[in-house]
């Protein structure tokens, strides 16, 4: 009797782990959990017309109407890379934050945020722009969708993703021209980058956007991890565990899930309560993050660039058309962006 009651036990164990590592990969926050980055009273912003929202950004240093492709990362990236190293650095390394799905209006939470990767970085000397995804600043209708795959790929080629094919996700990027993951490894230009995500549709199926560079990489022998965890939370433990490495990766591009889960969940904008949970979620990770990276031992002698961005914006409970509300975007920086 005891063997049988023990043997029942550890089944119902096992399927309630199961069922909530499950139910944490599919549906981030369907109930909600404050951040306990919240402060009480500050929990959501009230509606306002979003070109009026847009003006209250002080933080960035351009208007909206002079916004910056999202592909302008990529020459950030290459700039970063190719400049001399400045006096007493003897190392280079990149990263790049990515929001999935946070909405720019968003930014407005900041002023009162207690725990931001962002701020950290404007109060270091940084700086953020306004930046758009959709491939035009001001259609009738996008060139690309403002879709995951599109918008990330966009900033790893530097040019439109359209034009190589990549118009939404579920389309494999063809392996050229290559992304910054494999062209400057290949080049010399580094030694090794690292791609860290949890949603399967970058590199984890026969139809995600960056299967062929995977692939290509390992059959290549390049020095390029593409690292897969199932939630933000391993996303996050993967890239620690890599800044933590004396030898760490010296690019590493990156996105978190949270606002895009719970935009597509309960509605994209700092009007829902949950969304903003989800902005404090990704800014406290980010935060951890940069930590990670100012922890180092070589830290004084690396000349870090640290880039915080996302792909789209949102509207409703969805993304992928024309609207400003899923076409604006932003890119923060510890360095200087508008020359």
């Amino acid at each position: 009797m005891k063997k049988t009651t023990k043997i029942i036990l550890c089944v119902l164990a096992a399927v309630l782990l199961i069922g909530g590592v499950v139910g944490g990969y599919v549906g981030y926050n369907l109930t909600y959990h404050p951040s306990k980055w919240m402060a009480e009273g500050d929990d959501a912003l009230p509606e306002m017309e979003f070109e009026k929202a847009l003006g209250e950004l002080t933080m960035l240093s351009n208007t909206w109407e002079e916004a910056l492709p999202q592909t302008e990362i990529y020459n950030l990236i290459k700039d970063h890379f190719n400049a001399p190293l400045p006096e007493g650095k003897t190392a280079k390394k990149a990263i790049v934050i990515g929001y999935d799905g946070c909405r720019v209006d968003t930014l407005r939470l900041l002023p009162t945020s207690k725990r931001s990767a962002i701020n950290h970085l404007l109060e270091q000397g940084g700086q953020g722009v306004f930046s758009y995804c959709g491939g035009v600043m001001f259609p009738e209708e996008n060139i690309q969708k403002t879709s995951t795959a599109p918008g990330w790929c966009s900033m790893l080629i530097g040019a439109w993703a359209n034009e190589i094919g990549v118009d939404n996700n579920g389309q494999p990027k063809p392996l050229e021209p290559k992304t910054l993951l494999l062209s400057l490894v290949e080049d010399g230009t580094i030694g090794k980058s690292a791609f860290y995500v949890s949603w399967d549709g970058h590199f984890s199926k026969k139809d995600a956007t960056y299967i062929n560079e995977k692939n290509y990489a390992k059959e290549n022998g390049v020095d390029a991890t593409f690292l897969r965890a199932f939630f933000d939370a391993g996303t996050k433990r993967n890239i620690l565990a890599d800044i933590k490495r004396e030898n760490c990766s010296d690019f590493i591009f990156l996105t978190l899930e949270y606002t895009d889960h719970q935009g597509h969940n309960s509605g994209f904008g700092p009007q829902n309560v949950r969304y903003v949970s989800a902005f404090r979620d990704a800014e406290a990770a980010g935060m951890d993050i940069i930590e990670a990276i100012e922890a180092r031992k070589t830290f004084a002698a690396e000349d870090w660039l640290i880039l915080i961005t996302t792909d789209h914006g949102g509207n409703g409970g969805g993304h992928g058309g024309p609207s400003f509300e899923e076409r604006m975007t932003f890119i923060f920086s510890n360095k200087a962006i508008l020359k």
